[in-house]
Parts: C-alpha cells; sequence; structure tokens
C-alpha cells in the first residue's frame, strides 16, 4: 500500500483546501509518487500544499505522474514541493 494507498485515501477528500505532507526518507518510489498525484488529482479544491518528498527513490516517472495529478488542482496558489 505505502504512498499509493495514501493516494487512494486523499482521493475521497474532495474538499480538502490546505495539506502538508512530510514523508522524506521513506524509500517512496514512482509507483508511490504516481499514486500520490493520482489521488491529489481529486482534491481540486486544495489551495495551500506542502508536500516533502526529498530523499526517496522518484524518478522522471513518478515525478511526471505526480505533476499530472498536481496539474488537476485548479485551484492551487501555493506549492511548496521538495523533491
Amino acid at each position: 500500500m505505502g504512498a499509493s494507498g495514501l493516494g487512494s485515501a486523499l482521493a475521497n477528500c474532495i474538499n480538502l483546501s490546505k495539506l502538508r505532507l512530510y514523508l522524506r526518507s521513506n524509500y517512496i518510489g514512482d509507483m508511490g509518487a504516481q499514486g500520490l498525484g493520482s489521488g491529489l488529482a481529486n482534491c481540486i479544491n486544495l489551495s495551500n500544499l506542502t508536500l516533502n518528498l526529498r530523499y526517496n527513490e522518484i524518478g522522471a516517472m513518478g515525478a511526471s505522474g505526480l505533476g499530472s495529478g498536481l496539474a488537476n488542482c485548479i485551484n492551487l496558489s501555493n506549492l511548496t514541493l521538495n523533491l
């Protein structure tokens, strides 16, 4: 489950407006980052997001999946992203 499971849970939080996730040094890989991106894609009311994913194992595919999901967050006005 891991980060993908967290992404699945976040997908149900459609009214979420502020979120801080500190997930550094958790061995999150491409699949986990893509799962987070998919879940965050449903959080269309998200306006403030802090996402710390430093010191994980996220490559180009994971970063792309995360970015694709965040592209759906049309109300996002403040983003702090640490990869």
